[in-house]
């Protein structure tokens, strides 16, 4: 078994929960009320920006260059690209620069990002990934869910945007090269060594359900 088939058999039933989460079934049926929304894309960005920089110590970390081009691609990939899903609804919230600067980070989204970033500080470019691929392929798992459900989803004028770039083919290519780099940097592990993966992939999984729950309830 792959390392990240064995990672996401263990977090069946928490991603099974984002799912059914209030705020992820109102994104599907476009009933989410749209300042609940202003908050998560305010948050979103703000959590962003540490994920940018937990690829970019994926790279420090890197025993080989070709994996270090491929975390720091996917460095600029988060900045260029996927930030840009929240640039035309910071244009259509009329969220300011000023006011991105002056809003604090939510406590959830805050632990969340420490935790990612201590994985970044002190482990290694394998240990990285399993922190990262909770965020990266969880949003890929929920948007194809949405439109297999509800196929109108992407049409939505608030919500259609945000589900079609999660469900977009470049975005699902940029997922699996993550995963064939997890389990190239995994092949010879122990199973103590996988059993830690596990641990950080469990730990951030939850952390995601947390920022479902931060958005829905609006929390500071």
């Amino acid at each position: 078994m792959k390392t990240t088939e064995r990672l996401y058999q263990a977090v069946q039933e928490i991603w099974e929960g984002y799912y059914r989460h209030p705020f992820v079934q109102g994104i599907q049926n476009g009933t989410l009320d749209r300042n609940k929304f202003r908050y998560y894309i305010l948050q979103d960005y703000l959590y962003l920006v540490d994920y940018a920089r937990v690829f970019a110590l994926g790279a420090a970390k890197s025993p080989d260059l070709e994996t270090m081009k491929m975390f720091a691609g996917k460095c600029k990939s988060i900045l260029d690209n996927e930030m840009s899903i929240h640039d035309g609804y910071m244009g259509l919230f009329a969220i300011t620069q000023e006011e991105l600067d002056s809003t604090p980070m939510a406590l959830d989204n805050a632990s969340y990002t420490a935790y990612m970033l201590r994985v970044g500080y002190e482990e290694d470019a394998a240990a990285i990934c399993a922190a990262i691929l909770a965020c990266s392929v969880s949003y890929e798992v929920l948007a194809k869910r949405m439109i297999s459900a509800r196929p109108a989803c992407t049409s939505d004028p608030l919500y259609g945007e945000w589900i079609s770039g999660y469900a977009s083919d470049a975005y699902a290519l940029e997922s699996r090269e993550l995963e064939d780099f997890t389990n190239r940097l995994t092949a010879d592990y122990s199973e103590r060594q996988y059993r830690h993966l596990e641990e950080i992939f469990v730990n951030c999984s939850r952390f995601e359900t947390a920022f479902w729950d931060m958005g829905w309830e609006m929390k500071a």
